[in-house]
């Protein structure tokens, strides 16, 4: 089992992200069409904006990267502002494993009247969602006093991208991964 505590977070899977590309004007080539795919695409020109004006000399950049904040919501849009115990176990041959989250006294309680329902684990960074309806709530005395989530992976390619969410939030958030 290991756990996430505060400090700073690496992992060896940080060199295997992907970056996104963008395509200015026409589709690559590598795109239309493939040795591999039955797709068999066009051509695309897209017209230029007739209000922007020519500059000379202008280099175009290579790629462009959107940048989000990696956070954890249990009501989508309204970010989760505590931090988290993470106990991560994997199976033996790697094929599956889960993340449990426990927040101890989440802000999410603070707002959850004024802005809805909690409706899921939702971790959200620059590749998209992760999301997991295992959600449970703790209660003190009629109070709510935290919030356990648990996410589930079932093949290695599922928590390949878990890990990268947790490099990213981590380094955010001051997290150090301890094996025990």
């Amino acid at each position: 089992m290991a756990t996430l505590q505060s400090l700073a977070f690496s992992s060896p899977l940080s060199h295997h992200l992907h970056q996104p590309r963008s395509y200015s004007g026409k589709v690559s080539r590598a795109i239309q069409g493939s040795s591999h795919s039955t797709f068999k695409g066009q051509c695309l020109r897209l017209p230029r904006r007739r209000f922007s004006q020519p500059r000379l000399n202008a280099q175009v950049s290579g790629s462009v990267i959107k940048m989000v904040k990696p956070t954890i919501q249990f009501i989508q849009g309204t970010d989760e502002q505590t931090i988290p115990d993470v106990r991560l176990t994997r199976s033996r041959d790697g094929t599956n494993g889960m993340a449990i989250f426990k927040f101890d006294e989440p802000s999410v309680f603070d707002s959850s009247g004024e802005v809805g329902d909690i409706t899921g684990f939702y971790m959200i960074d620059e590749e998209g969602v992760l999301q997991s309806v295992d959600v449970n709530a703790k209660f003190v005395n009629g109070k709510p006093a935290g919030i356990e989530a648990k996410y589930v992976m079932r093949s290695p390619r599922e928590w390949d991208r878990f890990m990268r969410f947790m490099e990213r939030y981590s380094n955010d958030n001051g997290l150090q991964f301890i094996k025990k």
